[in-house]
């Protein structure tokens, strides 16, 4: 034994350690600490640059002389070797440089830039003055906001973090407030067109864009509509037709916004008013572009400078924002108008004057609590390689069981027993295929909240019922839990013995909305022993009879809705871990991680599936999926939700879906419909559902009316007929579904892909958000217009097949694609090879036998066929299948590979029918037509030459 080795290492690292202090840098096993004048370092004294990965690089900032030990709620341990790298000084900065990047870090600024091997600029912080923090007090504890700037081209493009529901693509040029509402999604990560990610480590509330507070209207010269100074006119009336005067008066400013935050209405306002008209002008104090935000419930309509800028509809408990902009100059007057038919009592509008301060061409990432700036630059060739860098940092996606891909029924709600039997026997009656139920809130009785336990009037053996939707009707069920508690009940005991709830809502006595109102808190996740005692109850009253899924509601969390944000933070916290303003928005993540890993502990054998109504960064690791929230039924909001889901899906998050149709139903839509109003709502749900069977989920969800299909329009109808079709090419289409969802965990994929990820060298697509791909082969363009029989579309460049009629088109230009009330226009990709399976009724009704392949020709193409057992976790272990498809555009052969691995009910033989596409020989999507060639498999490979 050498015993001089341990006095060897330590005087080397000791003469290392030295020699990097002396040149200004100390070398850590994963980076370099750097210790920084604060004077010149905006206000920096420590500085870190961490190698994660070849192109993974964590960047913190302190101002203070350690780095914060807070834990990161969205990290995982890093897996594999570690990175390879070096660093040397080169005068003016320091150059970290690994297998694919060069990172330089300014010796006195502490900028960090980061560059290709070859020397290309690829993102670059600000250095004159590129962090920010501001000492500041939130919720009693001493802290900062941070902001980090950058320098951006202007012709790059941002997307992701999260979902949010202003119909917009590319976030450049655009303001995003991060904090998790009921119909907002959060996470801090945001990719650029120029192929980088930056996942922004923070859990308070967080801004990208503009960082500054909306400021009230009064702090303009307003005047009113006959030009006196002071305020706006504000006309009350009876009738929703603005017609009936009730009052009028002049207003300085519009806000009555929230339930503890309100200007008063006049008197008598509730029982009087139906409708509010604000008119008058707006003064310029300064030239330049004003942004407003408007804020209402109800039917809103705003018109500035006699544009209109908004035309929207909420129901009264949800009110959303929209975000009009308008360029005036200075001591002009610009007209503004407003019309709101209220159904309660939110709106207000805000404005911010032009920012003079941040200089243009910048990203700005801003937080409201934090220690320290922490941030990860995530870089690849391509978008998906930023996402996998995504996943590693903060965790893969499970594969989510097979039958979660077949068709979700749900509505709001199913009130008994005998009512989600019914339904489902209905779907079998009518030979629609279906596969989960789904039962919402309040199956307890009225005043037991959080019991977990049924109300035996109407549901007298849950049970029984769920066996006997599995064993009779091969159908899995749903069930919705919330973190709520009723004051009294067992479980809230259970929590409150122990210190776990939030007592601001129990202190205030505030009521719910259920019958008289009841007072309730929520649990705190934040704490293991919390997450465990939740899981004991559930697993006791739920899990253990049976049901398959969990759908995880209000887990903004939404305590009470309506309130200011400043509330909103006192109502959901202390946490377990700090301050609710600290902690804003990561309550789903560890809510849901609690119910992810427990059950896996309590029956390693079934995979977990979880729907949440928000997301944070990481909960992909939980096999969770998130909807887009109480999305309204409007023309407007379903275009939004493809924006919506393609930037929560390039968030790295794989799993999104909405409601069909929209939650919360226009009150024209109701009672006593009128006939040109219920055909406008037959095609407004068909349109839904079309785009939906092209989602990683179909779920389709709502208020009254019913939303099963033969409740929308009678079987001869074509809004059902549609549905039915579009409900069954989705099962047909499983082979190629779930395939994509392996490709998801295996190789962390995305299936609804902006175009921006499949076509990146072409700036056309980049803001594009009403197209996207579905996994490599299909262009799905949902029609989202009342009577549209037409749309424009773009086809990226190469050639692309119309999938009904297999007639070729080529790419690269704008077109106008046909769109009858039963179709969406759905392009095949040249080269794509499309496995669809039989016909089915559930999704584990039979085997894919046989599987016919689509084979487009025009370019190579390849595809590969997943299958395991579906519903267990034996693939982690390897007890999977893959076969392996590949197209030779050159040769004109296709080879169906040998097969790799086996697990257990694999088909040892199998029929794959060949059905060949070509510019010359169009062949539409016709399962009743006999193939081109059949080839019986047994798992060896097998080439074919197109004939």
């Amino acid at each position: 034994m050498n015993f001089l080795r341990p006095p060897l290492l330590l005087l080397a690292g000791i003469v290392l350690a030295l020699a990097s202090a002396l040149s200004g840098f100390e070398k850590l096993e994963e980076g370099i600490l750097l210790r920084l004048d604060k004077s010149t370092a905006n206000g920096i004294s420590l500085l870190k640059i961490e190698v994660c990965g070849d192109e993974l690089i964590r960047v913190v900032a302190s101002p203070a002389d350690t780095f914060s030990a807070r834990p990161s709620l969205m990290r995982v341990p890093l897996a594999g070797p570690a990175p390879v790298w070096s660093v040397k000084e080169r005068g003016r900065y320091f150059e970290i440089t690994t297998a694919k990047l060069k990172v330089r870090v300014a010796r006195r600024s502490g900028a960090v830039s980061f560059y290709t091997p070859a020397g290309r600029l690829i993102l670059a912080e600000r250095s004159d003055g590129g962090r920010v923090l501001t000492p500041a007090t939130v919720m009693e504890e001493e802290t900062w906001h941070l902001q980090q700037l950058f320098h951006s081209p202007a012709d790059e493009a941002f997307y992701g973090l999260g979902e949010h529901q202003n119909d917009v693509m590319n976030y450049k040029g655009h303001d995003v407030d991060l904090f998790q509402l009921n119909i907002v999604d959060v996470n801090p990560f945001l990719v650029s067109s120029r192929n980088y990610g930056l996942l922004w480590d923070n859990n308070s509330q967080t801004r990208f864009g503009d960082c500054r507070d909306y400021l009230s209207l009064s702090d303009l010269k307003l005047y009113d509509k006959n030009g006196a100074a002071g305020g706006l006119t504000a006309e009350y009336f009876r009738n929703a037709d603005f017609q009936d005067l009730y009052t009028a008066r002049m207003e300085p400013r519009i806000e009555h916004e929230f339930i503890d935050v309100n200007d008063p209405f006049p008197d008598g306002f509730k029982e009087n008013v139906a409708s509010v008209r604000y008119s008058g002008w707006i003064e310029a104090p300064e030239s330049g572009e004003f942004k407003f935000r408007l804020y209402a419930s109800g039917y809103t309509r705003m018109w500035l400078d006699g544009k209109l800028v908004a035309d929207n509809y909420r129901q009264n408990w949800l009110p959303w924002t929209t975000l009009p902009r308008l360029t005036m100059q200075k001591g002009s007057r610009h007209e503004i108008l407003i019309e709101w038919i209220h159904m309660g009592g939110y709106i207000g509008l805000k404005y911010l004057p032009p920012d003079r301060k941040t200089p243009p061409n910048t990203l700005s990432l801003w937080s409201q609590v934090g220690d320290q700036i922490d941030y990860y630059f995530i870089h690849g060739q391509n978008l998906d390689e930023v996402i996998r860098g995504y996943r590693i940092l903060t965790g893969r996606a499970p594969l989510m069981p097979k039958w979660s891909l077949g068709l979700w029924q749900s509505r709001q709600r199913y009130t008994s027993q005998e009512e989600i039997l019914s339904v489902v026997k209905e779907f079998r009656a009518r030979r629609i295929p279906f596969d989960n139920i789904v039962l919402d809130w309040f199956y307890w009785e009225e005043d037991q909240w959080g019991s977990h336990e049924f109300d035996k009037s109407r549901f007298p053996d849950a049970k029984g019922m769920v066996d006997q939707l599995h064993n009779d009707l091969n159908a899995r069920i749903m069930i919705s839990v919330w973190p709520k508690f009723y004051v009294g009940t067992g479980h809230y005991n259970e929590f409150d013995a122990r210190g776990w709830l939030y007592p601001r809502n129990v202190l205030l006595k505030e009521r719910d909305w259920v019958g008289p109102g009841y007072t309730c808190s929520f649990y705190d996740p934040y704490r293991h022993e919390a997450r465990k005692l939740y899981w004991d109850q559930i697993n006791e009253h739920l899990f253990s009879k049976g049901f398959d899924a969990w759908w995880l509601d209000a887990t903004e969390p939404d305590i009470h809705s309506n309130l200011s944000l400043e509330e909103t933070r006192r109502r959901i916290g202390p946490t377990g871990l700090g301050t609710s303003a600290r902690y804003l928005n990561s309550y789903t993540l560890v809510h849901s991680g609690g119910i992810y890993e427990n059950q896996r502990k309590t029956n390693p054998g079934q995979r977990v599936f979880i729907l949440t109504r928000s997301v944070f960064a990481g909960q992909q690791r939980y096999a969770t999926a998130t909807w887009s929230g109480d999305i309204v039924t409007r023309w407007f909001d379903l275009k939004a939700q493809i924006s919506a889901g393609l930037n929560f899906n390039l968030s790295g998050v794989p799993w999104w879906t909405m409601d069909i149709g929209g939650f919360s139903v226009e009150p024209r839509f109701e009672r006593n419909v009128k006939p040109e109003d219920l055909e406008e709502w037959r095609e407004l749900n068909t349109r839904w559902f079309q785009f939906g069977a092209f989602v990683p989920l179909l779920r389709v969800h709502g208020e009254f009316p019913y939303r099963e299909m033969w409740n929308i329009a009678p079987a001869e109808h074509p809004a059902y007929q549609a549905m039915l079709a579009y409900d069954r090419l989705r099962y047909r289409l499983l082979p190629y579904i779930y395939s994509l969802a392996a490709k998801v965990t295996f190789e962390d994929y995305t299936f609804m892909r902006a175009l921006v990820m499949d076509f990146p060298g072409d700036p056309r697509v980049r803001s594009i958000g009403d197209q996207y791909m579905f996994g490599p082969a299909l262009l799905v363009n949902p029609v989202t217009a009342y009577k549209a029989r037409a749309r424009a579309l773009y086809l990226p460049a190469g050639g692309w097949y119309e999938l009904k009629s297999g007639r070729y088109v080529a790419g690269g230009s704008r077109i106008i694609a046909e769109a009858p009330l039963a179709e969406i226009p759905l392009y095949a990709r040249a080269g794509s090879i499309i496995p669809f399976g039989p016909e089915l009724q559930y999704t584990a009704e039979k085997q894919a036998d046989p599987i016919r392949l689509y084979v487009y020709t025009g370019s190579d193409g390849e595809f590969s066929l997943y299958e395991d057992e579906g519903t267990n976790y034996n693939y982690e272990d390897g007890h999977h299948a893959l076969i392996p498809f590949t197209w030779s555009q050159k040769s004109g052969r296709l080879t169906l590979g040998a097969r790799k691995g086996t697990f257990p009910g694999m088909l040892s033989e199998r029929t794959f029918e060949i059905v060949w596409v070509s510019k010359d020989k169009p062949a539409p999507l016709d399962f009743s037509a006999g193939p081109d060639a059949t080839v019986r498999y047994s798992g060896d490979a097998v080439t074919l030459t197109m004939k």
